[in-house]
């Protein structure tokens, strides 16, 4: 008798403990447990300490309330140009009534996976492939809006979809490479082409100014250049009207430049004058009546005989020079003319006598009377 009372203490101690597990409930922060009782919804469990009835009530699931994230499989997917890709989708959720999502869809996880799934076939078999490739964000946005609409009457808030990956076929994405090794080859190729364009502008325009510089600086060159035989000229002119020279000391040196004149041995042709005999005969008038003029006249002590000699060997070499001079003149009409036996056109002039170029008759009187 007392093994059976103490066998039921025991059953009635094990009861009360299973009776007070089942009546008081724990849920934790962010997650909401719905509760039924008899089969049929009676609340919702909040989180913290919760008490049920043991044996009536139950929780029909736990719900958990935060965002969640889930990766879907890669799913081939037709574009518009007949191109067969994989893309993989990430999606991101949160539960707002747990109710509902746990009422209105059995699997609401698989639901939002095939209704991703299908969205972004529409969505993508309405584009090509370059621009399914370049229009992410279009594609996003667009399946973010149908599946919000769609999932709203779930309890679900969908809060992003992503498209982490799109995969086209291998032999599209040679083409590609080509396409794209292509196009940086020309972008290349047309940078190189600016480059070399700017350096040869760049070049052009240097050498440009280099040449406009040194215009510029030969220009001066050659303006200080005349300027400076400009004054030279003037200072040359200026000093002649100063000295205010007679008109035997420039037959004079006339006389000593016909040397000189003769010298050159690129001259072919002189212009002589046709007179050249009496021209020389003036000069040497000219020469022997220095002696007029005032201090001209050889002063005392001067040695006559000298004097007499040098003015006799510069007549001597004046009329040699001219004969010279004369003889160019008929060698250089001979070879214009072509005919050696052509006589000359102008006349041979007359040997000039020292004495007469000299007046020794007149500059002796001269001498002598000075002496007395």
């Amino acid at each position: 008798m007392e093994a059976v009372i103490g066998v039921l203490i025991i059953v009635i101690v094990v009861f009360a403990i299973v009776t007070l597990l089942r009546s008081v409930r724990i849920v934790p922060q962010q997650r909401m447990d719905v509760v039924e009782r008899l089969g049929k919804y009676k609340r919702t469990l909040s989180p913290g300490l919760n008490l049920l009835v043991p044996f009536v009530d139950s929780v029909r699931s736990k719900v958990d309330m935060r965002e969640q994230v889930v990766s879907f499989p890669p799913q081939p997917v037709i574009t518009s140009d007949n191109l067969v890709v994989s893309i993989d989708t990430v999606l991101y959720f949160k539960v707002v009534d747990p109710v509902r999502a746990t009422y209105e869809i059995s699997n609401f996880l698989q639901a939002i996976e095939q209704l991703t799934v299908t969205t972004l076939r529409n969505v993508i078999g309405s584009l090509d492939l370059e621009r399914a490739l370049t229009s992410r964000e279009e594609i996003n946005r667009h399946l973010s809006t149908v599946l919000d609409e769609t999932t709203g009457r779930w309890g679900i808030k969908v809060t992003r979809v992503e498209i982490k990956a799109i995969e086209p076929p291998p032999s599209i994405r040679d083409s590609m490479e080509k396409q794209m090794r292509a196009e940086r080859e020309r972008r290349a190729t047309i940078l190189n082409a600016e480059g070399h364009k700017q350096a040869q502008i760049l070049t052009a325009e240097g050498e440009k100014q280099a040449a406009v510089l040194r215009a510029d600086g030969d220009r001066q060159s050659r303006i200080l250049q005349a300027e400076g035989q400009a004054k030279a000229i003037r200072t040359v002119f200026d000093a002649i009207h100063t000295a205010n020279p007679s008109q035997k000391v420039l037959a004079y040196q006339y006389l000593q430049a016909l040397p000189q004149i003769a010298n050159g041995t690129a001259n072919k042709v002189w212009i002589v004058p046709t007179e050249l005999t009496k021209a020389l005969e003036g000069m040497g008038g000219a020469l022997g009546g220095l002696a007029n003029m005032a201090g001209d006249i050889p002063k005392a002590g001067v040695n006559a005989a000298e004097v007499n000699e040098e003015a006799v060997a510069a007549a001597e070499a004046a009329a040699a020079e001219a004969q010279k001079v004369n003889d160019q003149v008929r060698e250089a009409e001979q070879q214009v003319s072509g005919d050696p036996d052509k006589t000359a056109a102008l006349p041979a002039p007359e040997p000039i006598p020292p004495s007469a170029a000299l007046g020794s008759a007149d500059y002796n009187g001269v001498v002598d009377r000075e002496r007395a």
